[in-house]
Formats: structure tokens, C-alpha cells, sequence
């Protein structure tokens, strides 16, 4: 099985760390205020997880998830995470979690600017498109009729494979939208951002399935 690093263990973090331990990866969980504050979360999970510093997190990991407020993007560090497949669940919301000077002065797209900060990793975008509580809920067995589909975006052809074969292990079937580039057409503010969310109660009702056929005319293709 795969050992995930996982820098930012919030609630992106710590759900897909659950599926992953349910799923048999063991797992490294870090965050900005230090190991001893995710000891308890870690034993909650049980022998296959263990807390760590970021450092720690991002070498020990054979993928590495970053899930933190964007505006923290630079305190990743580049250079344990060198050759690695990393992927990037991160959105940018500036009224929710602060605006960044890369993006703003219209440099670097936001979903760029993990990959531009990591420029010898292989980053992937992945899971940026359901709400932390919905994960346990839509993850599904391989083949369910109800397996929903997830994009995924990333430059490396290698990587992308890795990513959806654990993807696939944590109950998703996935979407290789192409090129990072790509993952524009799953950024905040487009359909298939808001895939999985019930317009009539958003973030409180019930997660909706999302099979291929439906998630490719939402991305428009």
C-alpha cells in the first residue's frame, strides 16, 4: 500500500486521511502548529497513522496531499518534495481565507501556483471539488452504479496514474481533464466545482452522485 503525507490535516486533510487508513495506506499527518497537536487525531485513526512535522510528512509520504488556505502556499516545502507526486486539493476564496499578491496581480491562476511554487514536483489537482463532509458519504466500491467521478488535472502522465489508483482505492472513479491547466474547468465558480452540492440545501443536504457522462458535460467537454 502507499504511504500519504499529508501537509494540513484540517478537514480535506483528515477526511481523505480517514478513507486512506479505511483503505489500508498508513498515513503521516502534519499541520503548521506542530505534531503534538494531531496526536490524538492520529490515534483516532489507529497504527497506520502517526503525526509529524510538515517536513517530515512531505519525505516520508509516496504522495503527498496539501490542503491548507492558499494564502500559505509558500511555506510548503520544495525541497523533500523534489521528484514527488503532490496533490493540490487547494481553492482559492480570498473572502473567506484572504487574498494572495501572486494571484491578485494576475502573475499566477490560482491553480497554478502550488505547481509554480513546487517546480520539481508533480503536482495533481485533485479533490477540490467536494465539500469535506460529503467524502465519506460518496465514496463507493469499485463498479457500484453509484460511483461518483472525480477530475483530476496534473502535467505528468506518471502521476496522474498514481493519484486516480488511489483515488480509486479511497471510492471515486476519476477524470483526467488533461494538462493542470485544465483544471480551470473544475475551479470555484464553474459547474463541476459545485457538482455533488443540492441547490436546494447546498453544504447541508445529502452529497448527489456524479457519474462520467454527467461529470463530463459539466466540465464542458
Amino acid at each position: 500500500m502507499t504511504t500519504i503525507g499529508f501537509i494540513g490535516s484540517g478537514r480535506i486533510g483528515g477526511a481523505l486521511a480517514r478513507l486512506a487508513v479505511g483503505a489500508g495506506h498508513d498515513v503521516v499527518l502534519s499541520n503548521s502548529r506542530g505534531p503534538e497537536t494531531l496526536r490524538e487525531t492520529a490515534a483516532g485513526l489507529g497504527p497506520r497513522a502517526r503525526a509529524a512535522t510538515v517536513g517530515e510528512a512531505a519525505a516520508a509520504g509516496d504522495i503527498v496531499v496539501v490542503s491548507i488556505p492558499v494564502r500559505f502556499h509558500a511555506s510548503v516545502p520544495a525541497e523533500p518534495l523534489r521528484g514527488k507526486v503532490v496533490i493540490d486539493t487547494l481553492n482559492y476564496d480570498p473572502a473567506r481565507q484572504g487574498s494572495v499578491p501572486e494571484i491578485e496581480a494576475a502573475g499566477v491562476p490560482p491553480y497554478l501556483l502550488l505547481q509554480t511554487h513546487l517546480a520539481g514536483a508533480h503536482v495533481v489537482k485533485a479533490f477540490s471539488t467536494v465539500f469535506f463532509a460529503h467524502l465519506p458519504l460518496l465514496a463507493r466500491p469499485a463498479f457500484a452504479p453509484d460511483r461518483s467521478t472525480l477530475p483530476i488535472a496534473g502535467d505528468d502522465a506518471t502521476a496522474k496514474r498514481a493519484v486516480a489508483a488511489l483515488i480509486d482505492s479511497l471510492g471515486f472513479d476519476t477524470y483526467d481533464a488533461g494538462a493542470l491547466t485544465e483544471s480551470r474547468r473544475f475551479a470555484p465558480g464553474t459547474p463541476a466545482q459545485l457538482a455533488h452540492l443540492d441547490p436546494d440545501g447546498m453544504f447541508s443536504a445529502p452529497p448527489r452522485p456524479v457519474g462520467r457522462p454527467a461529470l463530463t458535460t459539466l466540465l464542458g467537454v
